[in-house]
């Protein structure tokens, strides 16, 4: 098994200088104030940021990155190793009638992707959860602490996962670049670069979760520039490519054609040096091969809608690939999200008086996704290297700003369906803490405590329609357990 790696960062060109390297990354952004990192670290050695070298500069901005991200999943693994209650865990397929009243739709479903005819998830009756209403399904419960003891994720792994930190900036004349932000400052960086000469610096930060060690190392290259005219800088900003990258240029893109030569590494100038992030790897006793999760020449999965099958609403440009990503055919016939499961957080609210139960989170699921316009609950698709109630809890913060730490995971309900499954996470914010859930994606229309009473007048996802009825009594019974 890989040892997953989370790239603390959303830079996509980050991102595809690892997966043409074989390695496909999880992404958790930092959410670093840049400056004010460089302000911290500026008092902490009693001069102003200034005086601070370009290394330097890189390199706190990397340490700062990883180590947010570090403290996220950490937050994420120690919520998930407090969780209380039981796993109660249905074998819908192991009933023994199981509801046919849809399967034409889905036959229909597969006829079409057999013949290379396009189908919209968003609509799709293949894609839509089984109906297992009135179907008397076998179940199981045990303590969920059993469960999390027995699956890998982040609480059990001795090994991993990785967390990579990064940041860049181009020094020219002296003078440290980093993003310009606006085509004024582009332009103004763009005309003194034109036949000069500059250096680009990456800065890297490397944490082994498991073990919690960290290591860190500097990439930096010489670029030697061709000249341009004022046309063709006015031609390049247009592109819109230089307004977000350190330096205002890139190698890979619209900006590589001038750029006459390179000394050093030209992966550091891309923003992510893949020789120091091996040398980093073997410095915490890791072998970079243990991180290949991707084939040779292999292409990038269908995202949740988008590819050959999908003639709906396309997701946004941002909604990338992630490991765990991609479309499942079950054994209940239909297809499913998650090559790992998926899972997704109910979230309750309690009356601080009689600990009844007065709301829950729901999320109103964006147009371009399976069932598309229903509400449901904040989830996803399980990462490698993440347990199924780990996975609902990054998911949730992701997705609708659930917060971790502000919350206590009370039990759970796994749908299994043999080759995939789908986990339930029940939680109540802790007593003290609250909750502001918000839309931090575009996975959703909309993010909102939602009045208990009013969930079932709501267009739910076929699933949660099907299970509400349940999850609310074992919602009031957990509320009523933790009141005593």
């Amino acid at each position: 098994m890989p040892i997953p790696l989370i790239l603390a960062s959303k830079s996509k060109p980050r991102r595809d200088v690892l997966y043409s390297a074989g390695i496909c990354p999880t992404i958790r952004v930092s959410h670093v104030d840049e400056p004010a990192a460089l302000e911290a670290a500026a008092r902490e050695e009693g001069v102003t940021v200034d005086d601070l070298s370009i290394k330097q500069r890189v390199m706190i901005l990397a340490v700062a990155k990883a180590e947010a991200v570090h403290r996220a999943y950490r937050d994420v693994a120690n919520t998930a190793a407090a969780a209380t209650g039981d796993r109660v865990i249905a074998y819908p397929l192991k009933a023994k009638e199981i509801k046919d009243s849809e399967r034409e739709a889905v036959v229909e479903d597969l006829r079409k992707a057999a013949a290379g005819q396009p189908i919209d998830y968003s609509k799709a009756e293949v894609a839509t959860t089984r109906d297992f209403s009135g179907i008397d399904m076998p179940t199981i419960t045990e303590p969920i602490a059993t469960a999390i003891a027995g699956q890998p994720g982040l609480t059990e792994a001795t090994v991993g996962p990785l967390i990579l930190g990064c940041d860049s900036m181009f020094l020219l004349d002296g003078e440290c670049y980093g993003k310009p932000h606006s085509e004024a400052v582009a332009r103004e960086r763009l005309k003194r670069m034109s036949g000069a000469t500059g250096e680009l610096w990456t800065g890297h930060c490397l944490i082994d979760f498991a073990t919690g060690r960290t290591v860190r190392g500097a990439s930096h290259a010489k670029v030697h520039f061709g000249e341009f005219t004022d046309a063709d800088v006015e031609r390049y900003i247009a592109t819109g490519e230089p307004l977000e990258v350190a330096g205002s240029f890139t190698l890979e893109g619209f900006g590589g054609a001038f750029i006459d030569s390179i000394e050093g590494d030209p992966h550091g100038i891309i923003g992510l040096s893949l020789p120091l992030a091996r040398h980093l790897a073997g410095e915490l006793g890791i072998t970079w091969t243990d991180l290949w999760n991707v084939g040779r020449g292999e292409l990038e999965p269908e995202s949740k809608a988008s590819g050959n099958q999908h003639a709906g609403i396309l997701p946004p440009v941002e909604n990338v690939h992630q490991p765990g990503d991609g479309w499942v055919d079950c054994a209940c016939g239909r297809k499913h999200w998650g090559t790992n499961g998926a899972s997704g957080i109910l979230l309750a609210r309690r009356d601080p008086v009689s600990g009844k139960v007065t709301h829950v989170v729901m999320q109103h699921r964006a147009a371009w996704s399976a069932e598309g316009g229903t509400w449901g609950i904040p989830g996803g698709a399980t990462a490698d290297g993440e347990s199924p109630i780990e996975g609902a809890l990054r998911e949730s913060y992701e997705e609708a700003n659930i917060t971790p730490e502000d919350i206590e995971v009370v039990g759970s309900y796994r749908e299994d369906h043999g080759p995939w499954a789908y986990t339930t996470v029940f939680a109540f914010e802790k007593p003290g803490h609250t909750v502001e859930p918000k839309a931090n994606d575009d996975e959703s229309m909309e993010i909102c405590w939602v009045p208990i009473d009013d969930v079932p007048n709501r267009k739910l996802l076929t699933a949660m329609k099907t299970d509400w009825p349940r999850f609310a009594a074992r919602l009031d019974e957990l509320a009523c357990a933790g009141h005593r």
